[in-house]
């Protein structure tokens, strides 16, 4: 199968929202790679950002769930961010510049330089885009050059619970307040093929602070959006589409790390369930290239 100009068909891997439940993309890059199916990037937002950079680094499947169990953890929510409180609700007596987190981003910070370092979009092994959100604006933001570790910081920035993050003059944060599965990116930069996996993403099993209440509302208005962007796209495009959706049988929630290697199982089993529709699209780009 070619594309209009008679080239050969791109192939993207998108991987949107969840948190853990983004681990299952392993599972379906473990099953591509086993057949010899070479992505041509890879897009990732919010949680999904996270995979879609290791993959793009090169890392293997077991270094990609050893870094993310070491990295997403309830170390990342542990430390209160007393000022950006303070500020909020004196914001004269301790000065308010606009953003607001009720979380301390230092450890997740340094949690994102453990795993990813300097490694900037320049040193991947495959083009990688990373979606973030403007806070001014709403508008999608598309990273592609940089610091890795800053850009996932930038898409991971929930909001109220942290800050913003600074880049390139604009204020940034979770890519899924904009676009929690970012299919648009892939076909912008080329893709033919488009290999989607999004979730909704998880609410706290309870809700028993200021945090986890933010996490839970955010959750409400990004899962609606994922599910009317996926319908438009579903309708809308000249793209080919195949979406990767495994089928939880148990809650998968926010800091699970410790079910990754289920969640990678799952990934990988509705991987083999859209496999025969992917073999038959290469088989025809195959067909068409030797015509």
């Amino acid at each position: 199968m070619t594309n209009k100009t008679g080239q050969k068909k791109r192939v993207a891997l998108v991987i949107g929202a969840g948190s853990v439940k983004c681990a299952a993309a392993l599972g379906l890059w473990r099953v591509l790679q086993r057949e010899g199916i070479e992505l041509d990037m890879v897009v990732g937002a919010s949680g999904g950002s996270i995979y879609a950079a290791s993959m793009a680094i090169g890392h293997t499947v077991d270094e990609s769930t050893a870094l993310t169990q070491k990295l997403w953890t309830s170390e990342i929510s542990s430390k209160t961010n007393w000022k950006g409180l303070l500020s909020a609700f004196m914001p004269k007596l301790f000065g308010f510049d606009g953003g607001f987190a009720m979380l301390d981003d230092g450890p997740i910070k340094r949690a994102l330089r453990r795993g990813f370092g300097d490694v900037t979009f320049a040193d991947t092994k495959l083009p990688l885009f990373i979606v973030a959100t403007d806070l001014m604006n709403g508008e999608r933001v598309v990273l592609k050059e940089g610091s890795i570790a800053e850009s996932i910081r930038a898409s991971t920035a929930i909001p109220y619970v942290w800050l913003p993050v600074e880049i390139g003059g604009r204020r940034l944060l979770d890519g899924c307040v904009s676009d929690p599965m970012p299919v648009g990116v892939a076909m912008q930069e080329g893709a033919d093929i488009i290999l989607t996996m999004g979730f909704e993403s998880p609410y706290p099993n309870q809700i028993r602070s200021a945090s986890r209440y933010a996490f839970h509302v955010t959750s409400v208005y990004t899962n609606n959006l994922l599910r009317a962007n996926f319908a438009f796209n579903n309708l809308a495009h000249h793209t080919e589409i195949i979406p990767i959706m495994p089928d939880f049988d148990r809650p998968v929630r926010l800091f699970d790390t410790h079910l990754i290697p289920y969640v990678i199982e799952e990934g990988a089993r509705a991987a083999e369930v859209q496999l025969p529709y992917l073999h038959r699209l290469l088989e025809d780009r195959a067909a068409a290239q030797a015509a």
